[in-house]
């Protein structure tokens, strides 16, 4: 940090590191760090939605650009806000894995499709806002025990992810046969040099260049993925440069009962979720969240999912591995995370730039995704830290409880699969177990004893 402090001025020299702003340069460079961070993981999504709906290519691009552009809304109206809406934290805002199930069980059926799966998102991002107050009030329920043990469960099953990225993908194919180019030794190479290029800028490089450290690894990857072939721009040429978003592109949506209710219930665990991260980020950055800043937070999800329905996208909630970026850059400012919306939105309305960026294969970032999903499961342990195990063995029990049944989905991905379908939505997400139990828990054991729970 020390290269922003002596950039910025006196006047600054009392206002919150989240408040600050920062040279033009390092906030673009530092925004594109976070956007190069959440780029694979915001564009899966659709490319899952399109495969399962058979869209066409035209449609399909459409719709990862109104993503893009939708995201990069909702990231300014949480980084900026207004007295009703906006946490005003570094947050950047994508779109959620809890809502893959139902949108695809929306889009199958062939009187609903896009538009009765967009209806459903405009409906839940206003029962969002609505709700918002109600959650705001639950604050009591998330102590550091909680929210500790929530996050190193995010941390954990997000490790996951960046170790498949770093072997080249998933490690089955979409048919389920095995993925034969999973775990190549050049593969593993590469995320091996962009590691140790990470820890080496972190170990000797200071101010502005160890705060990059996971963009230059990145740009490294892309180096060694055009030198490997492993980057093709073909179709480059047939995007046009710059594209309009524009609401309802894909006709008017339509509004059925059940569909609503299953996307009402992806927008309450998002919420779930949310509360668990805003207060973690607050910590973070030693900022901590009140009841009115954390309903405005909330707020911000409803209404970003409500325009990802307008837009044709989907529903929002922030990125945990942005907030593991927070804490490798250590740069806290939310003007960073501003810079990184308007770069969503250029992106959104700039096809062939989208493109380049698409063309990054997941090797090249697997190494940059470990280190920060990493970062998010040691700031679990960092609040845990403050957790009282000596003298109240409850919470001993509420840790050990929700983190196992958090890590279940990612050990043992069958081990639900003789309850009901609609159950999916909660048993096939560790962060819902995780924050379910904790919640239940933590209530039972600490609550009675107010002077106990206060320790938690």
């Amino acid at each position: 940090m020390t290269y922003f402090k002596s950039q910025t001025n006196h006047t600054q020299s009392n206002i919150h590191p989240v408040d600050q702003t920062l040279p033009m340069a390092p906030t673009l460079l530092l925004g594109l760090q976070h956007v190069l961070v959440m780029y694979s993981a915001c564009i899966i999504v659709p490319l899952i939605l399109g495969a399962a709906l058979n869209l066409p290519k035209e449609t399909l691009s459409l719709i990862i650009n109104a993503d893009l552009f939708a995201a990069g809304l909702a990231t300014l109206v949480q980084c900026f806000g207004n007295r009703y809406f906006g946490i005003k934290l570094p947050i950047m805002m994508g779109v959620t894995f809890t809502s893959i199930a139902p949108m695809i069980a929306i889009g199958v059926n062939p009187e609903l499709g896009l538009p009765g799966i967009y209806g459903a998102i405009i409906v839940s991002g206003i029962l969002g806002i609505l709700f918002a107050p109600v959650m705001g009030r639950l604050m009591k329920f998330f102590p550091p025990v909680v929210t500790g043990s929530v996050l190193l469960v995010i941390g954990i099953s997000l490790m996951k992810v960046g170790i498949e990225w770093s072997a080249g993908g998933s490690p089955t194919l979409a048919d389920g046969s095995a993925n034969p180019d999973f775990g190549k030794p050049i593969y593993l190479l590469v995320s091996l040099l962009q590691l140790s290029l990470i820890l080496l800028i972190n170990r000797f490089a200071k101010g502005f260049l160890s705060n990059v450290s996971v963009l230059v690894a990145m740009l490294a990857g892309f180096i060694a993925a055009w030198l490997l072939g492993d980057i093709s721009l073909t179709g480059l040429n047939n995007e046009p440069w710059v594209a309009v978003i524009k609401p309802l592109s894909l006709g008017m949506p339509t509004f059925d009962f059940l569909a609503i209710c299953s996307m009402s219930l992806v927008m309450l665990v998002t919420m779930v979720e949310s509360t668990g991260m805003f207060l973690a980020l607050g910590k973070l950055v030693d900022k901590e969240v009140d009841q009115k800043q954390l309903i405005r937070g909330l707020r911000s999800d409803g209404l970003g999912t409500l325009l990802g329905g307008l837009f044709n996208a989907f529903p929002y909630t922030s990125f945990s591995q942005n907030i593991g970026l927070v804490t490798i850059s250590g740069v806290k400012s939310r003007y960073v995370a501003a810079a990184g919306a308007f770069i969503l939105i250029a992106l959104g309305c700039l096809p062939k730039m989208a493109f380049i960026i698409a063309s990054i294969p997941q090797y090249a970032l697997g190494a940059a995704a470990m280190v920060m999903f990493g970062t998010v499961a040691v700031m679990g342990v960092r609040i845990l830290s403050q957790v009282d195990f000596t003298d109240s063995r409850s919470n001993l029990l509420v840790v050990s409880a929700s983190v196992g049944m958090g890590l279940i989905p990612m050990i043992a991905p069958t081990y639900f699969q003789h309850l009901p379908r609609w159950s999916a939505i909660f048993t096939d997400s560790g962060i819902i177990l995780s924050v379910c139990t904790a919640i239940l828990l933590n209530a039972i054991f600490n609550q009675p004893n107010s002077q106990q729970a206060n320790k938690g």
